[in-house]
């Protein structure tokens, strides 16, 4: 399954990702793309698929891939 980003690019682990979120922003590297229940609820995730990273604050983010957008660093 090819999980893919708002403008139809596709999400993979290691690429650099973007969202605008509550007047700011979440940005990092994927660290893994959750695409189905039984990785979803090893992780803590619902609704996958969910692609995974560490924003620049340092926090856990799990994103639906639609709302995301592959970015160069």
């Amino acid at each position: 399954m090819e999980i893919r980003d708002k403008k139809g690019a596709p999400i993979q682990e290691g690429d650099y990702v973007y969202t605008r979120y509550r007047g700011g922003s979440h940005e990092g590297v994927v660290e893994r793309v959750v695409v189905d229940n039984t990785t979803a609820a090893e992780e803590g995730v619902v609704n996958p698929p969910k692609v995974m990273y560490t924003d620049q604050h340092g926090h856990g983010v799990a994103h639906n891939p639609r709302t995301l957008k592959v970015q160069d660093k």
